[in-house]
């Protein structure tokens, strides 16, 4: 599915509703990238297609350690956003982010993306360095969950 949206949240709110609508019952989508600072942002939504529509993960840091040469801001965060699609319409929403910094250079050999450049000073070290658990500890999809399960409850509530 093609992710045309110019948020996170616009992503996320178009899968969801495409699944919905598909199969007639409640769907959960997210969108997810990396923000830094001191390139205003990216690359944001472009995050999987940084270097291109054909980038792999190794290109996508390249060009950014790239971009970043040179800059002392190296201020960046993860972010996450989940869209809960009902048939009736209704839409509820969670946002999870997770503060770091871009390294020099890749460090760790786990997980996926921008994760060997990514350093979390909540665990000390790059997500790539990490343990699958040590991460999820602080993952933003999971603080997103986390934040859509509190207004489902909410939501439910009041239904």
């Amino acid at each position: 599915m093609a992710e045309t949206g110019a948020s996170f949240a616009e992503n996320a709110r178009i899968k969801a509703q495409a699944f919905m609508q598909a199969t007639g019952l409640p769907a959960l989508a997210d969108d997810s990238g990396l923000e830094v600072m001191a390139l205003g942002g990216a690359p944001g939504v472009r995050s999987a297609r940084f270097a291109g529509e054909d980038a792999d993960d190794a290109a996508n840091n390249t060009k950014l350690l790239a971009m970043m040469q040179g800059i002392q801001d190296r201020r960046a965060r993860f972010v996450c956003v989940v869209c809960l699609a009902f048939p009736d319409g209704t839409l509820l929403w969670g946002e999870g982010t997770v503060e770091g910094e871009i390294t020099l250079a890749p460090r760790g050999a786990h997980g996926f993306g921008y994760d060997p450049l990514f350093f979390s000073p909540e665990l000390g070290k790059t997500f790539a360095e990490a343990t699958p658990e040590e991460k999820a500890r602080v993952s933003h999809r999971a603080r997103a969950l986390h934040t859509l399960a509190q207004r489902l409850r909410a939501h439910l509530r009041t239904a």
